[in-house]
């Protein structure tokens, strides 16, 4: 009986002194690939408010072109095994990259909303090869030794990549008009087809897998997160279950996750592997990919979302402000990779947790006056954890799969991750309203009209706001709409700072979860020449 060898940790049987040119290529074209799949997630929200001007449509509306990006990506990354295995990874990877183009531009072209929103989705769908291709291509194309520095960079590209999608697209939008925030995809996507055809062999394709594929799996699946999908991005702005819409889609969401697990269960050959959620390191890998995803979106979401709404930055301030989180990040994953190496990666990624929380729990004393100065080194304090994390868990995850289960093992993680940017953005927007609806009501307690602090500062703003031979009627009313609004502000401030606690406890308490998992290290050059 032949053992199964891990393509994460076991060591070489040869020195591998240098890996072949055009093996990185190809795994740097993936990581341009996940780089710019990723990105095109986020970039649309700080453009969000010229796109709907363009197109005349609400901002309700609007939120359907981010959602139905979301809801056939994450459709197309299950599938990505299947269509591996049918066209061959070259031809599959240079397809979609093509695609991927060609609806960018058409999306830069749209002439309303209908066609926006089709576009968007179909641009989705061609993004959802791009991502795990990219953590694919660093298994099969790496030799063990390398793997660390592969994952490094692959953890570079998942944290930095919604990091600067608001700074990118702010920037793009306020100096070449929305459209260029699609149209700028040529320059990295044109790279990556060139790198995927020169990195990369051709295989045959396979269609005869294609017609013995398992559809009725593919459409529970397709049914189940497309419709999970929907319930978390559109459930906060329709009340959830009070909707009949999104009732509808929970349900759906429920039959068919659970009928997509049951059928998998019992099919001989299922199109994506979902046994592996038995493997005990890729279960706790998932548990943290998703948690990781719900901070690293939900942080991503907060902190723009409270630069403008509250201290009023523009889009290019809110970018200055942000690319903190990015910068660091740049030299400490190198010294990640490096240190996975030697060191247990449960206390790295332990570390890395520790951080993130301890960065979010600083951005829970904000106030009206908070801005670039006091969030600076937060920021720096979460860049400075954030690659332990995800270059840590990517080991976890990969940790004695099977070469045939590679693309499965992938396609499954980056899954749960963006699952869990969708719950955690879900979680914190209704969260966000909730907390600034209790707030409100227990400032307002205090703040009323018969308090005597309050009647003072209204007649000071009424005297204020009273010109010469004006309405001390009308001036009265200003004033008390001002109050109001400081009432709100405050309430909000309060809420904002009540869901970064709400991810600071989902770090920590997930602290516990990571020493469930096997001791590992990553294989290192050393180990590769002591094989030897």
């Amino acid at each position: 009986m032949t053992a199964t060898v891990s393509p994460l940790s076991a060591p070489s049987q040869r020195v591998e002194a240098r890996v072949d040119r055009r093996a990185w290529i190809a795994v740097l074209a993936g990581m341009l690939g996940a780089f710019m799949a990723l990105l095109d997630i986020g970039i649309t929200n700080s453009s969000l408010k010229h796109i709907l001007g363009t197109l005349s449509a609400t901002q309700e509306e609007g939120s359907w072109i981010s959602t139905a990006y979301l809801v056939a990506e994450i459709i197309a990354i299950p599938l990505t095994p299947l269509f591996t295995r049918v066209f061959g990874l070259r031809t599959y990877l240079v397809a979609n990259t093509a695609l991927f183009l060609l609806f960018s531009t058409l999306c830069g072209a749209a002439w309303n909303l209908p066609s926006m929103i089709a576009f968007r989705a179909l641009q989705g769908f061609a993004s959802g090869a791009l991502i795990p291709m990219a953590m694919t291509l660093v298994v099969m194309k790496l030799p063990a030794s390398r793997r660390a520095a592969g994952m490094g960079l692959f953890g570079l590209t998942a944290m930095l990549a919604p990091t600067l999608g608001p700074t990118v697209g702010g920037y793009l939008s306020e100096a070449h008009g929305w459209p260029s925030i699609f149209y700028i995809n040529w320059a990295p996507g044109l790279l990556l087809i060139a790198g995927v055809l020169h990195g990369l062999d051709r295989e045959p394709m396979r269609l005869q897998r294609l017609l013995d594929a398992d559809w009725i799996g593919i459409a529970l699946m397709a049914t189940g997160l497309g419709a999970l999908t929907v319930f978390l991005e559109e459930g906060n702005a329709r009340d959830w279950l009070e909707s009949e819409f999104i009732a509808t889609a929970a349900a759906l969401a429920i039959v068919g996750l659970l009928g997509w697990a049951a059928h998998s269960a019992a099919h001989p050959e299922p199109f994506v592997a979902l046994s592996l959620f038995g493997h005990r390191n890729f279960a706790v890998a998932t548990v943290l990919a998703a948690v990781t995803g719900l901070g690293l979106y939900g942080s991503s979401f907060l902190l723009p979302l409270y630069l403008g709404q509250i201290a009023g930055y523009t889009p290019m301030q809110i970018g200055e402000v942000i690319m903190w989180a990015g910068l660091p990040q740049l030299v400490m994953m190198p010294v990640a990779a490096r240190m996975s190496t030697r060191i247990d990666n449960r206390v790295l990624c332990t570390f890395g947790l520790a951080m993130f929380g301890l960065s979010c729990l600083m951005n829970t004393s904000l106030d009206a006056t908070t801005g670039y100065d006091q969030l600076l080194f937060s920021q720096v304090v979460r860049a400075l954890g954030q690659p332990f994390i995800v270059l840590t868990i990517g080991n976890f995850a990969m940790h004695r799969i099977p070469a045939r289960d590679t693309a499965s093992a992938s396609s499954l993680y980056n899954m749960v991750r963006n699952l869990g940017g969708s719950v955690g953005i879900a979680l914190l927007s209704s969260t966000l309203v909730n907390r600034a609806n209790f707030h409100a009501a227990r400032l307002g307690e205090w703040v009323t009209a018969y308090g005597g602090p309050t009647r003072e500062r209204l007649e000071t703003l009424s005297a204020m706001l009273l010109p010469n031979g004006g309405d001390p009627e009308a001036s009265g009313g200003r004033a008390l709409q001002i109050i109001d609004h400081l009432v709100l502000r405050e309430a909000y401030v309060m809420a904002y700072n009540d869901s970064f606690q709400f991810i600071a406890i989902s770090f920590f308490g997930c602290i516990a979860a990571i020493w469930f998992a096997d001791r590992i290290t990553a294989p290192s050059r050393d180990d590769a020449q002591k094989a030897h």
